[in-house]
């Protein structure tokens, strides 16, 4: 596979990166965003601790500052993603997590200026898998080897907080405790997540989607970020995993902004981080806005990895849209999760959130042998593992579940 000289850190010359220390360059002070007695919040990345003489795990997960992530916000690509890349090898190694999406409903009650799914959107041929068809996926699934499912879907009453309790323990039954089961399904209220939590939910994917509140009030139809942020607080309360995360390139959006959505992430500590080019959609308000290069989500992410060096990043389906190489250049920027889409043809075709969207047409588990060439193409290997955020696995508690704090 050819290389990209301008931001790929596998140019066709290199071979494998060196592994050096992510939180060294400069000879910065850094900060560790894992210390196990944080509770769910804090106001400020300098509310951390040195946690440098604790162990290995700890020495690794040193997080870089706001300092240097504002400086290197302007250094060239090139170096950023190096960066990025070897700080995810000394992590993580050269592994890429699989995830299965399953995308359940596209029925939605918001009406965000940026969603091709929105409520107002009338050329949505709109649908929702019944349970049987999800526990058919999963249980395939399960059998080809994958030990993560994502469980995505518009805001949809039908699904409500308890009938998605009940799909849990449904899937539990049916696959048991071993793979890890993530939702997304917008805002609950908080007693949802703690049921989903106590029914098999391991993970909760909520996307803030932008760190400047004016322009979150706005392009979410008058949802403020505030109750999104408290959103994510009660997840965390809950016990899940927390996933959030947000686009590069809205209509309003500043540098400040884009840098501001990495340091929120970081303060959130999130153990999944998602990051997509904003892609316009025709059928919504912001048709006709500019797109944006992909290389600015591809600098967000590397950035993410250096803030957050224990977090899950997935290369979005997104950025493989933008470009023939997105998800390629997402991971040689620190991606370490692919998520190939298990929702069968017919309701993937519908399930279009911007437009573009790769391998719609794709048979619903024919993707990972394609995604297994494209990942060894950059020297990485495709694992079939849960793949927990490196948190997690500091902070999981005898029963299974997360405890963040006494």
């Amino acid at each position: 596979m050819k290389g990209c000289k301008e931001c790929c850190a596998y140019p066709p010359e290199r071979g494998a990166l060196p592994l050096s220390s992510c939180g060294e360059l400069g000879g910065a002070a850094v900060h560790c965003a894992y210390p196990p007695e944080r509770g769910a919040l804090a106001s400020s990345p300098a509310a951390w601790t040195e946690d440098s003489e604790k162990g290995p795990l700890a020495k690794s997960l040193a997080a870089w500052t706001e300092e240097k992530i504002r400086s290197a916000w302007y250094w060239p690509l090139e170096t950023v993603v190096r960066e990025a890349r070897e700080c995810t090898d000394r992590l993580w190694g050269r592994k890429v997590f699989l995830r299965g999406l399953i995308e359940v409903t596209n029925y939605c009650v918001q009406n965000c200026l940026y969603c091709g799914i929105r409520r107002d959107n009338g050329k949505v041929e709109r649908y929702r898998l019944s349970e049987e068809q999800i526990l058919s996926i999963v249980q395939e699934g399960f059998r080809k080897g994958f030990r993560t499912f994502v469980l995505q879907g518009g805001e949809d009453p039908e699904y409500s907080p308890s009938r998605l309790a009940r799909l849990c323990e449904r899937i539990r039954g049916v696959v048991g405790e071993e793979p890890a089961i993530t939702l997304s399904f917008g805002i609950l209220p908080p007693e949802g997540y703690r049921d989903l939590e106590s029914s098999g939910a391991n993970r909760y994917l909520l996307r803030f989607e932008t760190s400047d509140p004016a322009l979150h009030t706005y392009l979410r139809n008058g949802i403020p970020l505030s109750r999104r942020l408290k959103a994510l607080e009660d997840i965390r309360n809950a016990g899940l995993e927390v996933g959030s995360g947000f686009m590069v390139g809205l209509p309003g959006e500043t540098e400040e902004t884009r840098i501001r959505n990495i340091l929120l992430a970081q303060e959130l500590q999130l153990d999944m981080g998602g990051i997509g080019p904003f892609i316009p959609h025709p059928d919504t308000p912001l048709a006709g806005s500019p797109q944006i290069p992909l290389e600015l989500s591809v600098r967000s992410t590397a950035l993410l990895r250096l803030a957050l060096p224990g977090c899950n990043i997935p290369a979005t389906t997104a950025a493989g849209s933008l470009h023939p190489e997105g998800r390629e250049r997402m991971m040689a920027a620190g991606a370490n999760v692919l998520m190939p889409n298990l929702t069968p043809p017919r309701y993937k075709r519908a399930y279009q959130l911007y437009p573009g969207k790769i391998c719609v047409d794709e048979p619903a588990f024919a993707c990972t042998s394609c995604l297994a060439v494209r990942v060894a193409g950059i020297g990485l290997e495709l694992s079939w593992e849960r793949g927990d955020s490196l948190r997690v696995k500091r902070l999981r508690n005898p029963r299974g579940g997360i405890t963040y704090a006494e």
